[in-house]
């Protein structure tokens, strides 16, 4: 394990200015490439520290930004086509490029990193979608997955989310 000095708010890890324990590889190949955190040596602590009002001033900034675009976007569904089988099964999955390039063509930029799914979309009907703007900041879209872009839409204008996987297996 190493220790390392967090620049931004890292989920389920912590706080901007939290020092933790991490394992080598995770700082080595996430934390650190994506400037997420600095080693925890003296010299970088004493960085940090005169560093620290800007870093904090220019993470506000972030965050003020990030909510200002997650009240626009709150409420969003899209509507995606897909080729599925006669139970609904998709021939593949939704992957987050999917959803990226489906809310960038609805106005919104964002990467295919910030798209995060609680479990894979493999069935058509209306799943939640969570997109990070920032790491305080989620914003819950709608994505209605069809056969037919009409069938998608018309999905979306009647139906509620799809239920979880465990809620399917308790109604059977």
């Amino acid at each position: 394990m190493i220790e390392v000095i967090l620049l931004e708010r890292v989920e389920r890890l912590g706080q901007m200015g939290d020092i933790v324990s991490v394992r080598p590889g995770f700082a080595r190949n996430f934390l650190l490439p994506q400037k997420k955190a600095l080693r925890a040596t003296t010299a970088n602590k004493q960085q940090f520290e005169a560093r620290k009002a800007q870093l904090i001033a220019d993470n506000l900034k972030r965050k003020e930004e990030a909510e200002a675009v997650a009240k626009r976007m709150t409420g969003l569904k899209l509507a995606m086509v897909r080729a599925a089988g006669e139970s609904g099964q998709l021939f593949g999955s939704v992957a987050a490029r999917d959803v990226s390039e489906a809310v960038t063509e609805a106005g919104f930029t964002i990467n295919r990193a910030q798209v995060q799914f609680d479990r894979p979309i493999k069935t058509t009907g209306l799943h939640d979608v969570r997109i990070q703007l920032h790491p305080e900041v989620p914003v819950t879209v709608v994505l209605s997955v069809a056969q037919t872009r009409d069938e998608a839409e018309a999905r979306l204008k009647t139906s509620e989310p799809a239920p979880a996987p465990e809620a399917e297996a308790d109604a059977a």
